[in-house]
């Protein structure tokens, strides 16, 4: 029996100490946003100038309709 001693002494050096929850979740977001960045941009060359594209197509997006609300449309039907 007091062989089994000696075995023990060792195993509490062993023991992965875990993080508390909260910093545990954030590292795991960070992990999740880092594999979508990947996956979204794989392939691509230069993600910086896709992004930039993406963005001016928003805002032009943003600008036809504001425009498009504001001046009535554009076409109108005429009765006559």
């Amino acid at each position: 029996m007091g062989m089994c001693l000696p075995c023990l002494g060792g195993a509490a050096d062993d023991v992965v100490v875990t993080p508390d929850p909260e910093t545990r979740r954030q590292q795991l977001a960070e992990a999740a946003e880092k594999r979508q960045k990947e996956t979204a941009y794989r392939g691509v060359k230069n993600p910086e100038a896709v992004e930039r594209k993406r963005k001016k197509q928003e805002e032009v997006e943003k600008q036809e309709m504001t425009t498009s609300v504001s001046g009535g449309g554009g076409l109108r039907w005429q009765v006559g």
